[in-house]
């Protein structure tokens, strides 16, 4: 694992980049590296053996400064092409997880010829009628002052799953990770707290442009983000499939590592 800062006009982009092969830009979620973490997951581990992996912190998450422009989806949109523009990174793979997931999809809209192929898992960002994303940020408040089953209940299948433990512990945790998860909340505040809620209405009749192989991974129990989600995406992508994981939530990259590191390989080729 190595990490190292990008400096895109006068802001420190954090970014962890490691493995051989074509270049695949991984954009995090709640549950996740940099959210959580400061390293790779088991999940991220199976990416590196096929690809080369870059994984920046959004802004104001991990070490990547705040970028004070961001206000809307569009403004991160822009953020990561500045990115994209310093790397010269023209052409890659893009897998985006949950919050990560909406990004990559707004940007595969706007960009398609970026995008070699695109994987979205439990991916947030559309508006499904009757079917709301959960209030994440209710649910981010601990219950009694201490716990945090009901947030766990929420990101896992199982919310005693010893990962969810891990990155969700009850009581005071690990100030560092703490940190973290205090930081991705406040950024997910400024993208997808105010209505609409963690979704762009235009996005869905957007996705026509995306016309590169797609593939799209639910976890069949996800309380976040309803599997109906799924199928919306599928729906709108014209080169979409969709693959479900059985007994996982929507931390289903956490939940279940070799299964979804497998579908992407596969997809991948």
């Amino acid at each position: 694992m190595s990490g190292r800062v990008v400096h895109v006009r006068g802001r420190r982009i954090w970014l962890l980049e490691g493995g051989c092969g074509a270049p695949l830009l991984y954009l995090h979620g709640f549950a996740d590296v940099h959210a959580v973490k400061d390293g790779w997951l088991p999940f991220h581990t199976r990416l590196l053996e096929r690809a080369r992996v870059i994984a920046p912190a959004h802004p104001g998450c991990s070490s990547t400064d705040e970028n004070p422009d961001v206000e809307s989806i569009d403004d991160v949109v822009f953020h990561y092409l500045e990115m994209l523009d310093s790397l010269e990174l023209s052409s890659f793979d893009l897998v985006g997880s949950c919050l990560g997931g909406w990004i990559a999809a707004e940007l595969a809209a706007r960009h398609p010829e970026k995008v070699r192929r695109l994987v979205l898992i439990g991916a947030m960002g559309l508006f499904v009628k009757g079917s709301p994303i959960g209030d994440l940020f209710m649910m981010a408040q601990p219950e009694r002052g201490s716990s945090y089953a009901g947030l766990r209940r929420l990101l896992f299948a199982d919310p005693d799953h010893p990962s969810a433990l891990e990155l969700f512990p009850d009581g005071k945790g690990d100030l560092e990770e703490e940190l973290r998860r205090y930081q991705m909340l406040r950024f997910a505040s400024r993208i997808g707290f105010r209505p609409p809620y963690f979704y762009s209405r235009p996005l869905a009749g957007r996705l026509h442009r995306v016309a590169t192989p797609a593939l799209v991974i639910w976890g069949r129990q996800d309380r976040l983000v309803a599997p109906v989600h799924a199928e919306t995406y599928v729906h709108a992508l014209p080169c979409a499939r969709l693959e479900w994981v059985a007994n996982a939530g929507h931390a289903v990259p956490v939940e279940e590592p070799e299964a979804v590191a497998r579908l992407i390989a596969e997809f991948l080729g």
